[in-house]
């Protein structure tokens, strides 16, 4: 079966989390530079069988698109141009950031630990990948 990818977009860093095989554990991957994040998943989608990525879809309270719509639609875009056999499905992230700072808090991260933006992303895109896993199974 092949891996399902989340991808939490950032203006400066792009979170990245992944299923495993049978598409059932939702984990943390890396976080890479916004600026190399094609080159990212082109090598991993060499060494790993992915067919669907998720893709955060930004919107404030209101359910209005939020400010960096416009800037992870283009994302979004352009990923399915690049990669044309991963099907990309949108999915809603609104409150990830505060799960995921709710996480590193509860998991026992010290302050200091807890400003690590990287790892901060890297949760977001876990958490935004287990909902949709969690939506999946019902």
């Amino acid at each position: 079966m092949p891996r399902i990818i989340a991808i939490d977009f950032g203006q400066k860093r792009t979170g990245i989390a992944v299923t495993d095989e049978l598409q059932i554990i939702a984990s943390g991957l890396t976080t890479v530079p916004t600026d190399t994040i094609f080159e990212f998943l082109h090598t991993y989608f060499e060494k790993e069988n992915v067919r669907v990525a998720l893709i955060g879809d930004p919107k404030q309270m209101n359910g209005q698109p939020s400010e960096s719509a416009a800037m992870i639609n283009a994302f979004a875009a352009k990923f399915a141009t690049i990669f044309p056999e991963v099907k990309v499905v949108r999915v809603d992230e609104r409150f990830t950031s505060k799960m995921a700072m709710q996480t590193m808090i509860d998991s026992g991260l010290s302050k200091k630990q807890r400003q690590n933006k990287a790892l901060l992303d890297e949760i977001s895109a876990t958490i935004m990948l287990r909902d949709y896993l969690t939506r999946k199974m019902i």
